[in-house]
């Protein structure tokens, strides 16, 4: 449990949220995912988000739906690549997102790294989150694609045993940290 603690730690993005240390609590597993509260506190806020994650198809990545207290109904994914000595970087890229034989969902990804930090992220914007994350609760597998500039896309895919109990622990703890 302590290196899944560390771990989701670093997972977190958006921002200045990188460079930041968060308290992790509230670990528990379900399948292959588990779900974490991660939190910190400053002299006039506290930031808090809610993670369903797994890091069990790979030893460097993960796959994970967040959600930030305050704003439950607006989860995003992310997959996060550990990488060694890559410089900063942005780039929006079209990507392919599909569980199991569903709908084939076509977000641009948001591929970026931060300064002091091993992680390669990709942050969806999906057209349809709602769906995407019906389907991952009820599906076996996600898809991954990434177009690459003239070469063949990069695929990867994570497994979704646990996904559903996960996401819906992750938005229900949010969804009381938020008083909703």
């Amino acid at each position: 449990m302590m290196i899944f603690a560390a771990l989701i730690a670093g997972m977190l993005t958006g921002g200045n949220a990188q460079a930041a240390a968060f308290d992790v609590s509230d670990v528990a597993t379900h399948g292959d995912w588990q779900t974490a509260t991660l939190s910190r506190e400053t002299t006039d806020t506290q930031e808090r988000h809610f993670r369903a994650v797994e890091t069990a198809s790979y030893s460097d990545a993960s796959l994970s739906v967040n959600a930030t207290a305050g704003v439950c109904d607006m989860p995003w994914l992310e997959m996060r690549v550990a990488l060694k000595g890559e410089k900063q970087t942005a780039a929006l890229v079209p990507a392919r997102v599909r569980v199991d034989d569903k709908t084939l969902h076509t977000p641009v990804a948001e591929f970026f790294t931060q300064p002091e930090n091993d992680g390669f992220y990709a942050h969806f914007y999906l057209h349809h989150p709602g769906e995407l994350f019906d389907e991952m609760r009820e599906g076996e597998q996600l898809f991954l694609g990434f177009e690459q500039k003239g070469k063949a896309p990069w695929y990867m895919i994570f497994q979704l045993d646990g996904a559903g109990a996960a996401m819906n622990q992750a938005l229900a703890r949010c969804r009381r940290a938020s008083g909703v």
